[in-house]
């Protein structure tokens, strides 16, 4: 999927109805950064987006510095104009993880939100967690958030049927418009929560913890390797 101006724009529309709960999960990810580090850290943000994120992460950290990568030129042009006002030292990076050239070898923490289910092949989706993880100082704080489940299940049918009774009753799409837009979201790129842990851990990451769940979205908390 392509983050040009008019979809990068749409974006902040679309992510609160898709994720009704979108600014509860920040609030939750805000909350374990704050309570695991110190009052000076350099956080890489793994699909800084619009910058959502960042304005969140930033709230009472002044000293705290971000490095943001996203592929979206578009997008990014969004998070710079909205952070200009904050004090922390930033940078961006139009690139995905295994492209950018980091200005640390070693970051405090960082996070993957709803980033790794545009990531169709299985093999890249690993070494995207692992590149992450080579960027981290060992014990490091990650979190991860993607859609999750598997098509076809009823779990997970049942879940899309949630989530479309909730897009007729909040918004004013067609039906036809409806469908084309469930259409896109189940081309993307499904795993289990099993297959999710698994791909953390064979990354090198420990402790995966589920903190948060919404319809057809997951986000587990964990921790780079210490050896």
């Amino acid at each position: 999927m392509e983050f040009n101006n008019t979809l990068a724009n749409e974006y902040e529309k679309g992510i609160r109805r898709t994720l009704p709960s979108y600014d509860a999960m920040l609030r939750l990810i805000q909350t374990f950064y704050h309570s695991r580090l110190p009052e000076n850290a350099n956080m890489l943000i793994v699909g800084a987006g619009s910058g959502n994120e960042i304005i969140q992460l930033a709230e009472g950290r002044p000293h705290w510095s971000f490095t943001g990568i996203d592929p979206s030129a578009s997008m990014l042009s969004i998070a710079k104009e909205r952070l200009l006002a904050l004090p922390n030292n930033m940078s961006f990076h139009q690139a995905t993880i295994l492209d950018a050239s980091l200005p640390f070898s070693q970051y405090d923490a960082a996070s993957c939100v709803l980033v790794l289910h545009f990531i169709q092949d299985y093999k890249e989706k690993l070494d995207t967690i692992k590149e992450i993880a080579k960027h981290l100082k060992p014990g490091a704080p990650f979190v991860l958030v993607s859609k999750y489940g598997q098509l076809g299940s009823l779990e997970t049918e049942l879940q899309f049927d949630l989530w479309r009774s909730y897009w007729q009753q909040h918004t004013r799409l067609s039906l036809s418009e409806l469908a084309e837009m469930e259409k896109s979201i189940r081309s993307l790129s499904f795993m289990s929560e099993e297959e999710i842990v698994t791909l953390l851990q064979r990354a090198g990451f420990t402790k995966p913890s589920r903190f948060f769940a919404t319809t057809l979205f997951c986000g587990w908390v964990c921790f780079k390797e210490e050896h």
